[in-house]
């Protein structure tokens, strides 16, 4: 499982790429790993809707909680990494948005919202290895009536080749998240959208698979 910031242009191995210790393990060195910029796909559709209280899954170290703070949201922003946590408290308090900002740590694959609802619930390159369609099923129960699902990840292209087998597979379509929703979503965007990266000294064109779905009542 990842958090996003320019995750185009790192190589995990398999170990890192799913689990805990992996991302403990890379959070604790002195250097970012992300860029700290905003998801692009976050921004375009984010910008229009009125700040409320919102949740980021996969949050890694805090880039998009920060930028939705900034923008008036009163964010938590959830990960499996505690170290990446402290970072991204951390980044809040730099960036003056700390009284915006909480923090939790919880697995996407056993995420529970319990009963917490959130205008907006999103997630940026998160790969859980496991079933995607099951998390996204997880955090659709998290939404408010009313309020924006996000889903974004890396569409399967020959740009990934090079991955292993298991990272290709974690890759998806945005409509293969579809079965996810329940009567009370209604798609608003299920769309790959082009995206040009640098990587190894190369520009390469990507595909962000978006997810984009309002809640327009409570199910059952």
């Amino acid at each position: 499982m990842t958090d996003s910031h320019d995750h185009d242009d790192h190589q995990q191995d398999a170990p890192d790429y799913f689990e805990q210790p992996g991302w403990d393990k890379r959070y604790a060195g002195s250097e970012k790993v992300w860029s700290g910029q905003p998801n692009p796909q976050l921004v375009a559709e984010v910008s229009a809707l009125n700040p409320g209280t919102a949740l980021d899954l996969g949050c890694g170290e805090g880039g998009d909680v920060i930028w939705l703070a900034q923008q008036g949201w009163t964010v938590t922003g959830a990960d499996f990494s505690a170290q990446g946590l402290d970072r991204a408290a951390r980044h809040a308090e730099e960036a003056g948005v700390a009284d915006r900002t909480s923090w939790w740590q919880v697995d996407a694959r056993t995420f529970d919202a319990g009963s917490r609802r959130f205008d907006l619930v999103t997630t940026h390159f998160l790969h859980p290895g496991g079933s995607m369609v099951d998390v996204v099923r997880r955090l659709a129960t998290a939404v408010a009536p009313g309020g924006h699902l996000l889903v974004v990840g890396h569409a399967p292209s020959e740009t990934f080749a090079q991955l292993s087998a298991e990272q290709f597979r974690a890759m998806w379509h945005a409509e293969d998240l579809l079965p996810a929703l329940d009567d009370s979503f209604e798609p608003v965007v299920v769309e790959e959208r082009p995206r040009v990266v640098e990587r190894d000294g190369k520009t390469v064109e990507i595909g962000d698979a978006t997810l984009l779905a309002r809640r327009v009542g409570l199910d059952g």
